[in-house]
């Protein structure tokens, strides 16, 4: 799917979607010839999933 799709189905913006894909944060399974991406939305949402985990400032369970 598209960038626009895959932000619809995740809620969020397009732009987001470009800017999280230009940090590193998530990666497409494909970019076109053009530079479109394309996404698998369970792939994308694995992703972030790992990302939150990653996150600096998150609570630990030990302490």
């Amino acid at each position: 799917m598209g960038s626009g799709e895959l932000a619809a189905e995740l809620g969020l913006s397009r732009r987001s979607i470009s800017r999280y894909a230009e940090r590193g944060w998530i990666r497409p399974v494909l970019v076109t010839p053009g530079g479109q991406y394309r996404w698998d939305v369970e792939d994308v949402r694995k992703q972030l999933d790992a990302l939150r985990e990653r996150r600096p400032g998150r609570e630990s369970s030990s302490g």
